[in-house]
């Protein structure tokens, strides 16, 4: 990443349909099962520009033992239902448990 600014600054409008980060974080990640399989904890940004993952805290308890993976953003639908955020990825609970582990520190430093 650069130190300074090397584009002149753009203004955009947020459409009804986009969906802000502070929506996702915290939010329930189920399978098509309906099945509880995580819960988002961050977004991966690549280069300060694209988002290119979707860190998701897997399987523990109470946030004792849990792991984290990252998923292809590509591969999850986003929905609000009622005013109660969910995300939905095509698994289950045994492939993203086994999925390849990410590690994660949630300071910021």
């Amino acid at each position: 990443m650069a130190d300074t600014a090397t584009m002149k600054l753009k203004f955009v409008n947020v459409k009804p349909a986009d969906i802000m980060s502070s929506k996702l974080v915290g939010t329930t990640v189920y399978n098509n099962k309906n099945e509880n399989v995580g819960e988002v904890e961050d977004l991966v940004i690549e280069n300060g520009k694209t988002l290119t993952g979707v860190v998701v805290s897997v399987g523990g308890f109470l946030g004792m033992g849990e792991s984290y993976v990252v998923l292809d953003p590509s591969t999850l639908t986003v929905s609000d239902k009622d005013g109660k955020w969910a995300v939905h990825a095509d698994t289950d609970k045994d492939t993203i448990k086994n999925a390849p582990k990410f590690t994660y520190s949630k300071k910021k430093s």
